[in-house]
């Protein structure tokens, strides 16, 4: 089981996200921890790939950007529509 740690600005912006959105995340956690590669969760890494950001469906709309820290630890970064995570990078 893969061990979540949740930055300060995850919690932000989950907190952002309608209610059902939050709840769908949750769930979807739920899977990632079991198996972040699960086929449901369209786990993908980030361009550019040196940056070793990866992302994950919460839904059609909404990911979650995550880097992992460990062989069995993930750091969640922001949750957002996807629009908005794919360009996390350029943000920075």
């Amino acid at each position: 089981m893969i061990k979540i740690l949740l930055s300060e600005e995850f919690d932000d912006s989950l907190a952002k996200l309608p209610k059902h959105i939050q709840l769908k995340a949750i769930r979807r956690t739920k899977l990632f921890q079991a198996n972040p590669f699960h086929p449901g969760l369209n786990t993908e890494k980030i361009n550019p790939p040196q940056l070793n950001i990866w992302s994950f469906r919460i839904d059609r709309n909404y990911r979650i950007l995550f880097r992992f820290v460990g062989s069995d630890t993930a750091l969640f970064i922001l949750a957002d529509h996807h629009k908005n995570i794919y360009r996390y990078h350029e943000l920075k």
